[in-house]
């Protein structure tokens, strides 16, 4: 075997300069690839069209364009000298996309290195829920969501984003289970490894779970959000999110990042004005808000109405569903029965929310 090639699914670096590939192992080794290096085109020829990403270093560009190699998606020529401009006519003679130069480029290329080592797998799809008054019922919205969703065999990650909701873990019975919670992944800065996160998190019925601990919740800044959504969605098909009420900055990054976000509201008149704030401040950033009414209420009003009321169209209504309260003193998560309202809602509104090639099971 060529001493310089390793594994074809690996990226592939082509340079025979050491300062070069000294650089280039650092940032794969940053972003916890790994790869395979060849020091021309001679040696680069068998991974050439079959690694997912192809760096070329400047000292092997011409080589590599005289060589005949041939042109694929995915080339990127580093560059030795920003006033070069010869760079640009190598770069078109090798079939480069792209022309970078070091360390300006350091952090767009180490996340192209994750992107070749994660795969080019769709990002899933953000739903968010959140409560038109307390105890509107959006955890237990969430919980099923994420349940229904694991049970069809989808990857599924279910994210607490409120902080002092006392845990979505209660949900499952699981507040004692070892793994990542918020606190940990507080000062996440950057790109966040998707496998690592999945592996690193909780795993309850087929899904994996982010929650808080049971110490005083720190505030977790927007960025870590950010970090942990965007690895969420490269590891799973759906991503469920419990929101808050309130709007902050982290609240911000989720409802940037949603689809879709469900108000959930009583079918009372005192709820429907609770939720008319909680819509106003939310509608200004979600790209899509939605209402699920949950009746029967006090007087009877009927979901449509509420949803006029709110100015929001109507996703759906929850009927009341007997002995949920007490099977979530048991750790029984709601929807997990596979029967009910909530899982039956939980159904129809993945049907309606997910993509057509995420409806199917996994």
């Amino acid at each position: 075997m060529d001493p310089y090639l390793s594994a074809p699914v690996r990226a592939l670096a082509v340079t025979a300069d050491p300062d070069v590939l000294d650089d280039l192992l650092r940032l794969a080794a940053t972003a916890g690839a790994e790869l395979q290096v060849a020091p021309d085109a001679a040696g680069a020829r068998r991974a050439w069209e079959t690694a997912p990403l192809v760096v070329v270093g400047a000292d092997a560009a011409l080589g590599c364009a005289a060589a005949g190699l041939r042109r694929r998606p995915g080339v990127v020529l580093v560059g030795d000298d920003l006033d070069d401009a010869s760079v640009w006519e190598t770069a078109v003679h090798v079939g480069a996309e792209h022309v970078v130069f070091l360390p300006d480029a350091e952090p767009w290329l180490t996340d192209r290195f994750a992107d070749a080592a994660e795969g080019a797998a769709e990002e899933g799809v953000v739903v968010a829920v959140v409560g038109g008054r307390g105890g509107a019922g959006a955890t237990s919205l969430a919980c099923a969501l994420a349940v229904t969703s694991a049970g069809s065999g989808r990857p599924t990650l279910l994210v607490d984003g409120d902080p002092l909701g006392g845990g979505i873990d209660l949900c499952f019975g699981t507040e004692r289970e070892g793994g990542l919670r918020w606190p940990d992944l507080g000062s996440t800065r950057g790109r966040l490894s998707a496998a690592a996160l999945a592996e690193a998190l909780p795993q309850v019925q087929g899904l994996s779970v982010l929650s808080w601990d049971r110490g005083d919740p720190p505030a977790v800044p927007p960025e870590a959000v950010r970090a942990v959504l965007q690895a969420g969605r490269r590891s799973a098909e759906l991503v469920v999110v419990d929101l808050p009420r309130s709007v902050d900055d982290a609240v911000r990054a989720v409802l940037d990042a949603a689809g879709t976000v469900l108000l959930v509201v009583p079918a009372e008149v005192r709820a429907a004005a609770a939720a008319s704030r909680v819509a106003a401040a939310v509608g200004l950033l979600a790209r899509d808000l939605r209402v699920v009414v949950r009746g029967p209420g006090p007087a009877a009003l009927p979901a449509a109405e509420i949803a006029r009321a709110l100015g929001l169209p109507l996703a759906g209504e929850l009927r009341s569903e007997p002995g949920l309260d007490r099977a979530l003193e048991r750790g029984e998560a709601p929807g997990s029965r596979g029967k009910g309202p909530l899982a039956q809602l939980s159904a129809r509104l993945l049907d309606e929310l997910l993509p057509p090639a995420l409806r199917q099971a996994a």
